[in-house]
């Protein structure tokens, strides 16, 4: 019974960081955004147009109009992109354009 419960638990632990990581949000450690803000200040993004109005929200498509860029800092490459808007580093899933994470 132990082990069938053990069991139970490990697969939906499994099931919930599943859904975690195909989810709206990522989990950046502090030491990671440190890498990842000083590879945007050595590799600056091209200017954005960001549509009148637009706020940056975890979860929401970016507009078409806005221009991301691959990240290859050490640990991320071509994990992730990134949009600098309004001073905030964003985090983009390359596949869907959805934001992941906002750096302040």
């Amino acid at each position: 019974m132990k082990r069938s419960n053990t069991l139970i638990a490990a697969g939906l632990l499994f099931i919930g960081t599943t859904g975690l990581a195909a989810g709206q949000t990522v989990i950046v450690q502090p030491e990671q955004e440190v890498v990842i803000r000083e590879y945007v200040v050595q590799h600056p993004p091209r200017d954005v147009v960001v549509p009148d109005g637009y706020e940056v929200v975890i979860g929401e498509d970016l507009p078409d109009t806005v221009t991301v860029t691959p990240l290859d800092a050490p640990g991320f490459e071509k994990q992730y992109e990134y949009v600098v808007i309004n001073g905030q580093t964003v985090l983009v899933d390359p596949a869907t354009r959805r934001v992941v994470h906002v750096m302040k």
